[in-house]
């Protein structure tokens, strides 16, 4: 049995419809917080069960009989993030799972200047510490969030952020195949993996050259100082610790925390992972 938590997220549902495509339905389950969202997998065999990392008690419902479980990292930063993983990983242990898996990310460290890395690393260090099989996913940063950058420069044509750093910007689609691959044990790593990353690091300034050519008109690339950036995420209604997180994102590019290319993505899934132009003209023709 293999079980994925977060399967109604981006991530965790493309990785269980990759899934299903390699083991039998009968052998896949699902924690969810809202077993609603997840009636079509159940309409297909898979085990819904619900789980929730502020409930320990449903996560160990949710987790039991799990040879392997994907724990898709939550949708939260700092202390509130950890603990809530800390639950899951407590909840695994209590259910004798065979193997856990963990959606880490590349630039995982206790010194990064981006607070998401520090909660992997920590997260990490709650796996080590179990004595059990583990592995981190090490997955490249996703090329989705560089698209929410561009939505507003996508309709002025200027790429309006703070100074950055190159970026290896990966796919959701690509990455949730090779976790598949993983989980059908095709693949198998101990640990963390190599990073899993797109084809190759861009900066913004190389974004905005892409999004020339893939659309046929001009994009500009402005720099706009830190603190004039917080101002205009204040200015928009983002809370100050969101201001925060998101600046934090550009103070690990420049440090050059996401600058590595590798190519285990590839060889798993067997073909080059999608370019961030790729990327971009799918989600800009939506």
């Amino acid at each position: 049995m293999i079980i994925v938590t977060g399967a109604t997220g981006k991530l965790g549902r493309r990785t269980v419809q990759r899934l299903l495509e390699r083991v039998p339905a009968d052998r896949v389950g699902v924690s969810v917080r809202d077993p609603g969202k997840a009636q079509d997998l159940a309409d297909r065999g898979v085990r819904v069960r619900q789980g929730s990392f502020d409930d320990p008690d449903s996560l160990m419902h949710a987790f039991e009989g799990a040879e392997q479980l994907l724990l898709v990292s939550l949708d939260r930063t700092g202390e509130e993030c950890v603990s809530g993983h800390r639950a899951a990983v407590d909840a695994a242990v209590k259910a004798k799972v065979g193997r856990i898996l963990y959606t880490s990310q590349m630039g995982a460290a206790h010194d990064s200047r981006f607070q998401a890395c520090r909660d992997h690393a920590q997260t990490e260090d709650l796996l080590r510490a179990t004595g059990l099989p583990w592995t981190a996913l090490r997955n490249g940063f996703y090329a989705s969030s560089a698209l929410q950058f561009l939505e507003s420069a996508r309709h002025t044509g200027d790429i309006a952020l703070p100074t950055d750093g190159p970026v290896a910007w990966t796919g959701h689609h690509d990455l949730a195949e090779a976790t598949a691959v993983i989980l059908a044990e095709e693949a198998r790593f101990e640990g963390p993996t190599p990073p899993l990353t797109g084809p190759a690091a861009l900066d913004f300034d190389t974004v905005a050259e892409i999004a020339s050519q893939a659309t046929g008109r001009p994009f500009t690339r402005t720099v706009v100082a830190d603190d004039a950036f917080r101002e205009q995420f204040l200015a928009h209604g983002a809370p100050a610790p969101i201001a925060d997180l998101v600046l934090s994102i550009f103070a690990a590019a420049r440090n050059g925390e996401f600058t590595a290319v590798d190519p285990t993505l590839a060889e798993l899934i067997g073909r080059e992972p999608a370019t961030f132009r790729t990327q971009l003209e799918r989600a800009w023709a939506a």
